[in-house]
């Protein structure tokens, strides 16, 4: 790999963590359940959260509403990862397996397939010992500016 190829992921990778980190300080609700931001480059982007008591449910595992907000945050980061706004057009997530109160998880954002307009993403929740626990499939579009009326 020459040294400009280099210098150019590098720079790739630093928009893409400057895209990513801007956008979180912006997201109260990725901030109010513990979110930390771990890696970001373009189309990828893998966050951490503990899960609290406040978030289990009446089994004791964390609530499948928070799982699923926890995937689409790493799906949010990864698909703005460019500077370019997106939002959600849909998702779905499977629930693999329960997570206990106080795990630690990690959701890994991945690029399936990306567009100027569209976006598909895959998000792996998984728990310490890197059991998936849920798989969540994201489909993002870009978000239009404000229609100018003459």
């Amino acid at each position: 790999m020459s040294h400009e190829t280099t210098s150019a992921a590098d720079d790739a990778v630093h928009r893409a963590r400057a895209a990513v980190q801007s956008l979180f300080l912006a997201d109260f609700a990725s901030q109010s359940l513990g979110i930390e931001i771990i890696d970001a480059a373009p189309g990828r982007v893998q966050i951490a959260m503990t899960v609290r008591p406040d978030m289990v449910n009446g089994y004791g595992m964390c609530h499948g509403g928070i799982v699923f907000a926890f995937a689409d945050s790493a799906f949010a980061f990864a698909c703005n990862s460019y500077g370019d706004p997106m939002v959600a057009a849909g998702a779905s997530i499977d629930f693999l397996a329960p997570t206990p109160r106080g795990e630690r998880v990690t959701a890994t954002a991945t690029e399936v397939s990306r567009s100027a307009r569209h976006g598909i993403y895959d998000v792996a929740v998984t728990d310490s010992n890197r059991q998936v626990l849920a798989q969540f499939r994201g489909r993002c579009s870009r978000l239009r500016g404000p229609t100018q009326s003459a």
